[in-house]
């Protein structure tokens, strides 16, 4: 049945309520193909650093969000960082309760200026805001060149 007049208040909209289970194949494109491909073959971290304002970004960007100028520069980074901020999560993403409490961390990595969210490994006792962490990776032979090539962050 056709829609028959326009409906412009929310209130006259009609709703169903339900969840979609969706997979789907995300390409990265030419800024993030070669941050995965060098953390997949060599376990290291690579950002663009803006040649007008200097700002650096890992994961890279296409461009700098401060000035718009294409990012051009490739630059090296360390694997271990700082870690901003963090939460321990003792539910996963469903509601369903962990067997064992989780830490997601705002990291940033030495001489980059954007942080990245990733899973910080070990006791929620012992991780502090501003604490050195380090990357630990998996096993060569398991990377994809994903994110989850990184297994988590420990403290350093």
């Amino acid at each position: 049945m056709a829609v028959l007049r326009k409906r412009n208040r929310r209130e006259d909209q009609i709703f169903v309520e339900g969840n979609i289970p969706m997979e789907y194949l995300y390409t990265v494109g030419p800024t993030l193909e070669p941050f995965f491909r060098k953390l997949k073959d060599k376990g290291e971290f690579n950002g663009v650093k803006c040649g007008r304002c200097g700002t650096v970004y890992v994961p890279p960007s296409l461009f700098c969000e401060a000035c718009f100028e294409k990012m051009t520069k490739n630059v090296k980074l360390p694997s271990k960082g700082i870690l901003e901020s963090y939460t321990v999560a003792h539910y996963d993403h469903l509601g369903e309760p962990l067997s064992k409490p989780e830490i997601w961390g705002l990291i940033r990595l030495d001489g980059a200026d954007t942080p990245f969210v990733h899973r910080i490994l070990g006791d929620p006792k012992n991780v502090e805001l501003g604490c050195q962490v380090k990357v630990k990776l998996k096993a060569k032979a398991k990377r994809t060149g994903s994110m989850n090539d990184i297994d988590g962050f420990v403290p350093a």
